[in-house]
């Protein structure tokens, strides 16, 4: 089981055409400063979801990406197989000798868990995202998020019969 970051940018990024499917193609410099992150790293992303045929490239004035297929018809399990190098773990293999010891079983463990929650996301269409949810944002910026954190972490007082003692 495994949702990188790279497969967290490429459901943000297919989300992001898809908002805009109707309109014109969308610039990956855009989609790279919305979610901010660099350029070139969504370029890498784009040219696997382009090799898996989930986006298309427009050249010229006004160019940039549209989705290669209706929203409805691409999925967050296939655009995940088109970024990650291994999504699925594979099965143990064990001889005889160690065919019950647990780490085995705790290896297919994870490969059928790994398998449902594929499954799960499989069923996830781009468009089922769009109907009635709200789009993801980037939930911090510089400089705000110390004072986030502050907020979440608030100072208390000090406790009767502490004393702080300086540094001599």
């Amino acid at each position: 089981m495994k949702l990188s970051t790279q497969g967290q940018h490429a459901i943000l990024a297919m989300l992001a055409l898809a908002t805009h499917h109707e309109d014109k193609a969308t610039r990956l410099t855009d989609i790279a400063q919305q979610q901010g992150i660099s350029l070139s790293y969504l370029e890498q992303i784009f040219a696997k979801l382009r090799q898996h045929e989930l986006v298309e490239g427009m050249r010229g004035p006004g160019g940039g990406y549209v989705l290669g297929r209706a929203a409805d018809d691409i999925n967050l399990a296939e655009i995940l197989q088109a970024v990650e190098d291994d999504i699925l773990p594979e099965k143990p293999k064990a001889s005889k000798k160690d065919s019950k010891s647990a780490s085995v079983s705790v290896q297919k463990m994870w490969v059928d868990l790994s398998k449902q929650f594929y499954g799960f996301l499989s069923n996830i269409t781009l468009a089922s995202l769009l109907e009635g949810h709200e789009l993801p944002t980037k939930q911090y910026r510089l400089g705000e998020t110390a004072s986030m954190i502050a907020r979440m972490f608030p100072a208390r007082a000090p406790q009767a019969g502490y004393t702080r003692h300086a540094a001599m």
